[in-house]
């Protein structure tokens, strides 16, 4: 069975995920079977065609009344077609290890284990390599005996497919949990000691092979970041007719903020100012650029002049410069930066160019985001910068220092 995805719905303000194949609806008037969608979801619900809601226990009288089924009806033989030749004599399903038919049984778990999926909960098949570990650590009988259960528990015509082996199959798995002096699937070798050892084998070198992948990709990704992704500093557009406020925010890291410094030798309003006055082809641009009375007449003078023919090529390294020069000569415009950690920056907006600002699902190259957090790792690196936690303790250390010495002084007179 082919599933698609993902779709989803929406229950109660919920986002339902879920998933759908292709199944065989029976026409009630024409008896005709028509190929249906059948669609399942995290919570269990099932649908035919997005109507018709029911549960798996629904589904389960539906194949059983011949409403649904899985594959197209046999049609009907034709009385004048000679007779067919019979089949060969199949070999032992150990010789011939092809799928096992699939029947509504197994369908029914099969679509059980979607559920558990969608719902983030461990498949038959994760539950089986779990029962796998388990005996692979302690190969008691009782641990024997959860494996086979957990083997039976997966969908019977999804079995062949657990180890990922496309040579052995499941040979292995089914050679070790048939006993002694008994023939596997019943037409197969019987099983004896060698045999087993022959499957002890093969997982040995399942696990051992694995833990060394394990081992290989802790190494190759020893400097991965660790634990749940962190939530983004979202640095949105804002206009303030009355200025900008007292107390400084996350709108200082905006290329429009007020704080002059100086650049290549030259005085920059902002970072916009200087970016754009940089742009330029024509020298004499550049000053008209800069006296522009703010940001938004920067841009909007800068985007008007004629562009550097290898500005494309430079204008990343000429934004991480005057960045730098605008955190290095405003510590505390350097302090709000810092002080949003490891978080992602998200720069947005409408005024820039796709190029440095992110938007959403729209697409957007966020580079001002990027940039930004790189000055931040030079800056904590640097330690030339503290942030006000920091500052704070250093100056209740100095009082406290300054308080002990003080008592000292006085208990000695």
């Amino acid at each position: 069975m082919t599933w698609h995805g993902p779709t989803f719905r929406i229950s109660d303000g919920e986002h339902i995920d879920g998933a759908w194949c292709l199944v065989r609806r029976r026409h009630d008037l024409l008896d005709e079977h028509f190929v249906e969608h059948l669609f399942v979801y995290a919570d269990g619900l099932i649908t035919r065609g997005g109507y018709e809601a029911t549960d798996l226990a629904g589904l389960e009288r539906l194949l059983a009344t011949g409403r649904l089924a899985l594959d197209p009806p046999h049609a009907r033989e034709r009385h004048d077609e000679p007779p067919k030749p019979p089949k060969p004599p199949q070999r032992s399903k150990w010789e011939t290890r092809y799928p096992e038919p699939r029947t509504d049984e197994s369908f029914l778990a099969e679509v059980a284990d979607k559920i558990s999926e969608l719902a983030g909960r461990p498949r038959a098949r994760d539950l089986l390599w779990d029962a796998l570990g388990a005996w692979w650590r302690d190969p008691a009988e009782a641990t024997l005996a959860s494996l086979r259960d957990a083997y039976l528990a997966v969908p019977a015509h999804m079995r062949v497919y657990v180890l990922g082996d496309m040579d052995q199959q499941d040979r292995p798995l089914r050679m070790l949990l048939t006993g002694l002096g008994e023939a596997v699937d019943g037409d197969g070798p019987v099983a004896t000691e060698k045999g087993h050892e022959w499957a002890r084998a093969y997982f040995a070198g399942l696990f051992e092979g694995e833990s060394a992948a394990l081992e290989r990709q802790a190494v190759l990704h020893a400097d991965d970041p660790e634990g749940a992704p962190r939530p983004p500093v979202v640095l949105y557009e804002a206009v303030h007719p009355g200025g900008w406020p007292a107390e400084p925010g996350d709108f200082v890291l905006r290329n429009d903020y007020d704080a002059p410094f100086t650049y290549a030798g030259r005085t920059c309003p902002t970072v916009a100012h200087g970016y754009w006055a940089l742009s330029a082809a024509d020298p004499a641009d550049h000053d008209r650029i800069l006296g522009a009375a703010g940001a938004r007449e920067a841009q909007e003078a800068g985007g008007r002049a004629a562009r550097r023919a290898d500005w494309p090529g430079v204008r990343l390294a000429v934004m991480a410069g005057l960045l730098r020069a605008k955190f290095d000569q405003h510590p505390r415009l350097a302090e709000v930066l810092l002080a949003t950690g490891e978080a992602p920056i998200v720069y947005t907006g409408s005024s820039d160019a796709r190029f440095w600002r992110d938007e959403g699902r729209g697409g957007g190259r966020n580079w001002m985001g990027r940039l930004l957090e790189l000055v931040r790792s030079e800056l904590r690196a640097a330690g030339t910068v503290q942030t006000p936690a920091a500052r704070t303790a250093e100056t209740a250390l100095r009082a406290a220092t300054r308080t002990g010495s003080q008592t000292g002084e006085n208990g000695g007179a």
